[in-house]
């Protein structure tokens, strides 16, 4: 898979399954329950516990699956993610490093930031997005449109507090994507392997962001 072709699944789906559970077993559970859901994206943290041979395990066992890494902090933890087949890094913060390796290295990357001046370094150092995070503390998407009105050629991606109330206008505000975690698969579902209720929730959070395109073209029409 190209870099150009994970660009344009994330694009199209518009969700990012964050992935910070405390086995392996939780970790594949939740990725290919997401998978199973309609949503062929998962981003594994590397707060994981063996989170490169999680990246491997679903990464082989689904081609057509967008693996990425998160929380990646160095170089050496970014090449040992891509040698385990990740098509995406991202960090909570801008780690220039990462995002340099990532460049050279022809792999999507979207590094973390806060603070106008960092979504502008982020995107000076090469990010293909710059995720907002943690965007719902500071002000959801009143303040992620606050951002896009300056720097309208930076694609957002919304992470950090996103739930079924906030996720529509978080479309509408801009954001590309919405990276979601336990308001998509929640603990307890994870640890029960109720795989149906995290479907019910990947169903719901994939109509709120069609609905919130839709909407965006519509007023674009007027």
């Amino acid at each position: 898979m190209t870099k150009l072709e994970v660009r344009t699944q994330i694009e199209n789906i518009g969700i990012i399954p964050g992935v910070r559970v405390s086995t392996p077993d939780d970790a594949r559970f939740a990725a290919e329950a997401v998978y199973n859901s309609g949503i062929p994206i998962a981003e594994i943290t590397m707060t994981v516990p063996r989170a490169f041979g999680v990246i491997e395990h679903l990464a082989g066992k689904f081609p057509d699956m967008v693996v990425g890494a998160g929380t990646v902090l160095n170089v050496e933890t970014a090449q040992r993610c891509l040698d385990a087949g990740a098509k995406f890094l991202t960090s909570p913060g801008l780690v220039a490093k990462v995002v340099d390796f990532a460049v050279k290295k022809d792999v999507l990357v979207f590094p973390g930031a806060l603070t106008p001046t960092e979504v502008i370094a982020a995107w000076d150092a090469g990010a293909d997005f710059v995720k907002i995070f943690p965007c719902s503390q500071v002000g959801g998407p009143v303040y992620l449109r606050s951002l896009k009105v300056p720097l309208p050629q930076v694609p957002l991606i919304a992470s950090g507090g996103v739930n079924q109330l906030s996720a529509i206008n978080f479309i509408l505000s801009g954001a590309t994507a919405l990276g979601i975690g336990a308001e998509l698969m929640p603990p307890e579902s994870v640890h029960r392997r109720k795989e149906e209720q995290i479907r019910e929730l990947a169903r719901r959070f994939i109509g709120m962001v069609k609905d919130g395109r839709e909407q965006l073209r519509e007023v674009a029409n007027r």
